[in-house]
């Protein structure tokens, strides 16, 4: 029988899954603004447009998003347009907030891209520019799994059904001779989808061995004792692949072009401050995060998270692709046409204006 302290913290596991599925099926909370972002005095808006929604996730792999908001880059590239934030939990939440306008542009990561081009028929999105590259680890209980063999039988989490790191699990766990179904989570291995926010918790509680996550939720595992067993990072070519990428409304698209390519220039200008600054970049990070969720990480969390995120302008198009491979391997999508999911002109021109070489769309950009 379990202590009571433990079954504590397994009913108040279970009891926050439903308010978590309910925030999922919003349209994300707004970001806080705590001024670091105020409309520089002469400045002019860009079109004629107010403002420009943007939305990204309080994960430090949309790091772009949160260090740009934070130090004001992407709204001094934005001149007097301003930046309208908003934070989701939930990549088809995001998809859906696009589609309804709700945003114009957003940090996500691929599989919801890729799940929201094919479903619209390409017709509602459009891949802009790369964000970051790693950042996703099996991080798993040492006490029950202390080789990648073992974690046969074990009961181990993904964030959400179909997402990014839950079709690279199965992914994994198909490639180890494993058979699990994809819909149930049920086979040679369980997986559980749980919220980021939940595992946590319930790694505590011991419901869950284990977890494949991105930061800070990796780092968080660890924290509470999990131990790194796999990086994911290590499985790819170069040790790189798409984590979160920038996409946007393709009428917005067309109807602001300006408007795109100032806030592709200022996630490029990010990125850069970013890379020269990695430990002032943390920090901004760290305090968005604060602004938005009302709590900043610890050291033990933050420091370890951030090392293994990489911040690139590329969009990675070619690991997307093998993505998507994947994803139709593990029967959660149907063989997609992403020919024309991306337009990497305005990104492009951008980096010839900052002397950078080109990004490639892997074959798969518009006509």
């Amino acid at each position: 029988m379990p202590a009571p302290s433990a079954l504590r913290r397994s009913l108040a596991v279970i009891a926050a899954l439903p308010l978590l599925t309910l925030a999922a099926c919003g349209y994300g909370s707004q970001a806080k603004d705590d001024g670091a972002a105020e409309v520089a005095a002469g400045a002019k808006k860009i079109d004629g447009l107010d403002s420009v929604k943007i939305g990204y996730f309080g994960n430090l792999t949309h790091g772009t998003a949160l260090v740009g908001v934070q130090k004001g880059i992407l709204q001094k590239a934005l001149g007097a347009t301003k930046v309208d934030p908003a934070v989701f939990n939930a990549g088809p939440s995001e998809i859906e907030a696009l589609n309804s306008k709700s945003i114009d542009i957003g940090w996500i990561g691929p599989s919801p891209a890729i799940n929201g081009y094919t479903k619209s028929a390409g017709k509602n999105l459009r891949v802009i520019g790369g964000s970051a590259s790693g950042g996703v680890k099996l991080v798993v209980n040492p006490d029950k799994i202390k080789s990648l063999k073992d974690v046969e039988g074990k009961r181990i989490a993904t964030p959400q059904l179909g997402n990014t790191q839950d079709v690279a699990f199965l992914n994994w766990a198909a490639e180890q001779g494993w058979k699990v179904d994809p819909q149930s989570g049920k086979g040679d291995v369980t997986v559980v989808r749980s919220d980021n926010k939940v595992t946590p918790g319930a790694y505590q509680a011991g419901s869950i061995d284990g977890a494949w996550v991105p930061e800070p939720t990796a780092s968080k595992l660890v924290a509470e004792g999990g131990k790194v067993l796999l990086d994911e990072s290590t499985l790819w070519p170069d040790e790189k692949f798409v984590i979160t990428n920038i996409i946007v409304r393709q009428d917005f698209l067309k109807e602001h072009p300006k408007v795109v390519e100032a806030v592709l220039k200022g996630s490029v200008e990010t990125n850069k401050w970013i890379n020269a600054n990695p430990d002032a970049a943390k920090a901004a990070a760290n305090k968005q995060l604060e602004t938005d969720s009302g709590k900043a990480l610890p050291a033990e969390v933050l420091d370890p998270a951030w090392k293994s995120i990489r911040f690139t302008d590329d969009p990675l198009a070619s690991t997307l692709n093998t993505e998507a491979e994947h994803a139709v391997k593990a029967g959660l999508l149907q063989q997609p046409d992403l020919k024309g999911i991306y337009d990497l002109a305005p990104l492009n021109k951008v980096l010839k204006a900052e002397g950078e070489p080109a990004v490639d769309d892997a074959g798969l950009g518009v006509k």
